[in-house]
């Protein structure tokens, strides 16, 4: 089975997060979600940071907001193999998350959002 899509595209390697401060955004998402740093240098357009989770074929990019703001809906859904006991860990934590896993029905799995230290917002599903 041929997996390029007709313009060539075999997948996605990295979505942008914007963030106010890369040092305190690393340490929210690699110490507080865990997440492994995939890549961290400086190019001529100043520091590029990539964060995953391990194994993940997929990394977030924590890019300076250069004034435009942080605190965005990122769209990102992230994969969990139980729903709460993560949102129980983040809560722990002190994670700005939701207060209650949310459950639409049984085609719909559980699922929570949380914020991140700008505020940026992302979700928490249960694969």
């Amino acid at each position: 089975m041929d997996t390029t899509t007709q313009a060539g595209i075999t997948g996605i390697r990295t979505v942008a997060v914007p963030v106010g401060d890369q040092d305190r955004a690393l340490e929210f998402y690699r110490d507080v979600l865990g997440f492994e740093v995939r890549l961290d240098g400086q190019s001529p357009a100043g520091r590029w940071l990539e964060v995953e989770p391990a194994g993940s074929a997929t990394s977030i990019a924590l890019v300076a907001d250069d004034g435009q703001g942080a605190g965005v809906d990122t769209g990102i859904r992230l994969t969990t193999a139980n729903a709460d006991a993560t949102h129980a860990a983040l809560l722990a934590q002190g994670v700005d998350v939701d207060p209650e896993v949310l459950r639409f029905g049984e085609y719909v799995p559980p699922m929570f959002t949380f914020r991140d230290q700008d505020g940026n917002v992302l979700v928490v599903v249960e694969a």
